[in-house]
């Protein structure tokens, strides 16, 4: 097994390679400079080796900015700039920062409470999950990490029903809580600007297009459809998946029984929640102040390194932020010089071509539906955000479609379609590897999901955008 596994992976590898080269001995098409086509095979190459499963996405990158250098098609000052990016700092100062809800026990606490209110029925159960998962997102710049104090909270929910590996008759409502705590971190993440990684990234994108997006604005432009979306779909799919147990009278008992064994709140968790309070109020006020959003983040995370709740031992296993740093600013280097070059233009004017003659109206569904779909190729959601989220925003823009509406809803599809496909995002990974769910389940559930949330996002979202995001 492991040998093919080795053989698999030499061969995406080189499948990888192929691609680089193909583009980069092809003449370029006429319209485009032959530093801009290579720069884009350097590009393409780095997303299919991912996609294909021949490198992470942190191997890709480092090979791709060494490769962009050293054949001089960037300058090293250019390929080096995201490094010094606010955004990109934002994010991992965030990242470590959030590693504090889950030391001091707070996300657990937060977790057992809310099941103790709510939790007498598995539709109360599912409910819970997205309620915590809503509560906390606003302080994890990643659902990945999120996942790591969801996916404890919903095996649990689904021992206490039950569902456990030697039990199938329980199978159903195991798999209704874990796909709920999928889709609820990917709602979670298009509802809060700070919940995921490529939220701010696409932000930063979508200022070259004239359009400012701020937590509160992303709060109010988001809620409506979000908070719809997240409570039609547990109630949706209670009825598509039909779990074997619909009452659950005991999980508040037990959800009460473990809040007395947990005791008091903790210094550490008083401090933690003080600190992610006021971090949350001023993310908020910042537009309206002019506070820096990285400076916040920087101001937290150096409150709980103060008061002993996060140590240098505890940032140092973190090695994920560092590997995260450096393939953001990579990806998002490479993806601006693209478009600095003309590449991201070049596209947009074929794609413009092909929807031309069609209404603005038209359009923005085309492009909606279209980015959503094309998630099927990717493993990333940031990396989609990166490859496509620029492009669409130019076509739309050069036909018509207003520059707010359409970024903010591309934006928030890149959050809700990470349960397409199982692979769709990297915090599927916890939910997908529990034995409650087959493959085939995902697909066809992940695909369900997808578009009911996109039904909601065009039909309610798209009015309300048009009122409150200008």
């Amino acid at each position: 097994m492991i040998a093919a596994a080795a053989r698999s992976a030499w061969i995406a590898g080189g499948l990888s390679l192929a691609v680089a080269l193909l583009i980069w001995f092809t003449p370029p098409p006429e319209g485009l400079t032959v530093p801009a086509w290579r720069l884009f095979a350097v590009f393409a190459a780095a997303i299919f080796s991912v996609i294909v499963g021949a490198f992470p996405i942190f191997t890709a990158s480092v090979l791709a900015v060494a490769a962009t250098v050293m054949t001089g098609l960037l300058k090293p000052a250019q390929a080096y700039a995201g490094f010094a990016n606010a955004t990109i700092l934002l994010i991992v100062v965030a990242f470590l920062v959030a590693r504090a809800v889950v030391k001091c026990g707070l996300g657990q606490r937060l977790g057992h409470l809310v099941v103790s209110l709510f939790g007498r029925s598995t539709l109360g159960l599912s409910y819970s999950i997205f309620l915590v998962d809503g509560l906390i997102a606003p302080a994890f710049p990643s659902n990945t990490a999120r996942g790591g104090v969801i996916y404890p909270l919903v095996v649990g929910l689904a021992e206490a029903g039950g569902a456990t590996p030697d039990n199938p008759a329980r199978r159903r409502l195991g798999a209704y809580l874990m796909f709920s705590g999928m889709v609820s971190l990917s709602l979670s993440s298009a509802l809060w600007f700070t919940a995921m990684a490529a939220n701010p990234l696409g932000a930063e994108i979508a200022r070259s297009a004239g359009v400012t997006m701020t937590f509160g604005s992303w709060f109010v432009a988001a809620s409506v459809p979000t908070l719809l979306a997240m409570a039609l779909l547990p109630y949706l799919l209670l009825k598509i998946m039909a779990p074997e147990v619909t009452a659950t009278p005991d999980a508040p008992a037990a959800a009460r029984k473990a809040l007395t064994a947990l005791g008091p709140l903790s210094g550490g968790e008083r401090t933690v929640a003080a600190t992610f309070v006021v971090m949350v109020a001023l993310w908020a006020s910042a537009g309206t102040f002019g506070l820096d959003s990285t400076a916040i983040a920087f101001l937290g995370l150096g409150v709980l390194m103060a008061t002993g709740v996060l140590t240098m031992g505890d940032i140092a296993k973190e090695g994920d932020v560092l590997a995260t740093f450096i393939w953001f600013a990579v990806l998002y280097t490479i993806s601006g010089q693209l478009n600095e070059m003309g590449f991201m233009g070049y596209l947009g004017q074929r794609l413009a071509g092909a929807l031309g003659g069609l209404g603005p109206l038209p359009v923005f569904l085309a492009l909606v539906v279209a980015y959503v779909l094309l998630h099927y190729l990717f493993v990333s959601q940031t990396a989609h955000v990166l490859a496509l989220f620029a492009v669409f925003l130019d076509v739309g823009v050069k036909l018509g479609v207003p520059a707010v509406p359409l970024a903010f809803t591309l934006l928030f599809a890149s959050n809700f379609f990470a349960v397409i496909t199982p692979q769709g995002s990297s915090a599927n990974l916890l939910f997908t590897g529990s034995w409650y769910l087959s493959q085939g389940e995902l697909y066809k559930l992940g695909a369900i999901a997808t578009v009911l949330s996109l039904v909601v996002y065009l039909v309610l979202g798209t009015p309300w955008l048009m009122l409150v995001a200008r």
